[in-house]
């Protein structure tokens, strides 16, 4: 697991209207080889092919049903369908995850070539992949709506070669076998002696982990346990601070919002996303969320791609 990759790809950044630069929203998480979908907006497949990020998709998440969030996925299914896919696609979200993709087999009205499931979620489900989990939680945007966090196993502590070998350890085969987490036996003369992994090995040590809010008024004081340390906090950040009202009044969050969520969660990045239309620049974002967090803050363009580094 220590040497998977961690990519996300901004697909789409825009908030409820496209922009010329910005599509409606659509993240994508690739992680070693395993690929999902975070959302998927209107032209999300043009991004995939400008990213050239291909179109295997283990999973999709769908934070809320507003269109701008979902309409991408008919255009999606068609395409994999024309590739020759056979794999099961799993569509996760909130309430009403059935009956969209009750609609989706209904109005593509073509011979579909690959099974797909619907599975609702709610604030705490959990869904397990290899190494790594994705959470739910509820988001407040006026409707069903849930955020969603990414998070990998713990790792193993750092291998203590030297004590090993002053324990009597040979170097070589036992040396992976206690890294994996196994007790082996050497000989010392006419004596055999047990080693531990946890004479050998240091803490465990965390995976990286992913917060994404979707569209949302301020969330995290709900969310404390199970979304702080995050390596990267994707959050709503619609409006500056100027719309602060605006934000409220149609369940979205400010840049300064962010910021507040970021610090309270401990987030080691900030990403500021679903930028409204209104706005030709950002700058006035970044100076909201500095008020509020001192961290490392981006408002990524579209088709931008951040990788994730281990902590240590």
């Amino acid at each position: 697991m220590s040497g998977e990759t961690l990519h996300v790809y901004f697909l789409g950044t825009a908030g409820a209207l496209p922009t010329p630069t910005r599509n409606p929203p659509c993240i994508m998480i690739r992680r070693g080889s395993d690929t999902l979908l975070f959302d998927c907006g209107e032209g999300a497949q043009q991004q995939m092919m400008r990213a050239r990020c291909g179109f295997t998709i283990n999973a999709i998440f769908v934070s809320h049903w507003h269109a701008d969030h979902f309409l991408g996925i008919f255009g999606l299914v068609q395409t994999m369908s024309f590739n020759g896919r056979t794999e099961l696609l799993t569509i996760y979200g909130p309430e009403w995850v059935h009956e969209f993709v009750d609609t989706l087999r209904h109005v593509a009205r073509f011979n579909l070539k690959f099974p797909m499931e619907s599975v609702e979620l709610s604030h705490g489900s959990w869904v397990r992949f290899d190494g790594y989990t994705v959470t739910a939680f509820s988001a407040n945007h006026g409707l069903p709506s849930l955020g969603f966090i990414l998070e990998e196993d713990p790792r193993p502590g750092r291998f203590n070669r030297e004590q090993a070998v002053a324990l009597g350890v040979p170097a070589g085969p036992l040396f992976g076998r206690l890294q994996r987490g196994e007790t082996v036996t050497v000989g010392i003369g006419d004596a055999s002696v047990t080693i531990g992994p946890e004479q050998v090995m240091g803490h465990p040590r965390p995976g990286r982990k992913i917060v994404y809010t979707g569209d949302t008024r301020t969330v995290h004081p709900s969310i404390m346990d199970i979304a702080h340390d995050a390596d990267l906090l994707i959050h709503d950040a619609t409006y500056d601070e100027s719309e602060a009202a605006r934000a409220a009044e149609f369940y979205h969050a400010t840049a300064s919002q962010a910021g507040e969520a970021a610090t309270a969660l401990n987030a080691g990045t900030l990403v500021l996303v679903h930028t409204s239309s209104r706005y030709t620049d950002v700058q006035a974002h970044v100076s909201d969320a500095q008020k509020k967090y001192s961290g490392r803050i981006l408002v990524p363009n579209d088709l931008d791609m951040v990788e994730l580094a281990f902590r240590d």
